[in-house]
């Protein structure tokens, strides 16, 4: 049974609630999210910088279609292994502010996972202007590969 990413985005609220279950081990679905080369597969992006750590940073680079590139960072405020992950993200060269997101891993089976990502937007302009771009399809289109990538390796 396939499991779609779902975007919760309240009215009135600075903020949209990712959930996504997936037909994978808490740790797999953990390390899809920390080990570069993964991530890389998954995104469809360049991982410049991954240090997955307290005070740790990130940078990504993605080329469009179009041969844009398009430049990400952030810095990880909160790590614990198979739990958590509390960072921030910025979209350079974009009027996006920066957004924090709250990443949770939970284990649901031995086989299962979910994951619950908390973003918060500066304003809820942000927010609204955020999800006025493929943002929705992208994230599930994403967490698909994501899921695919391991399937595969069974």
């Amino acid at each position: 049974m396939e499991r779609k990413t779902k975007i919760d985005a309240e009215d009135g609220k600075q903020e949209i609630m990712i959930t996504r279950e997936f037909d994978l081990p808490l740790e797999l679905l953990f390390k899809a999210y920390v080990e570069p080369e993964i991530v890389e597969q998954w995104m469809g992006t360049k991982v410049l910088k991954l240090e997955s750590k307290k005070h740790g940073s990130w940078q990504f680079v993605t080329t469009d279609h179009q041969g844009n590139k398009h430049d990400f960072n952030g810095v990880i405020h909160e790590f614990v292994p198979n739990q958590k992950i509390t960072r921030t993200f910025e979209m350079e060269n974009t009027p996006f502010p920066v957004q924090l997101e709250y990443l949770e891993f939970e284990k649901l089976t031995d086989n299962t996972s979910k994951l619950t990502i908390q973003i918060v937007y500066k304003s809820i302009s942000d927010r609204d202007q955020m999800l006025k771009l493929p943002f929705a399809q992208g994230i599930n289109m994403a967490h698909n590969r994501l899921q695919d990538i391991f399937t595969k390796q069974k």
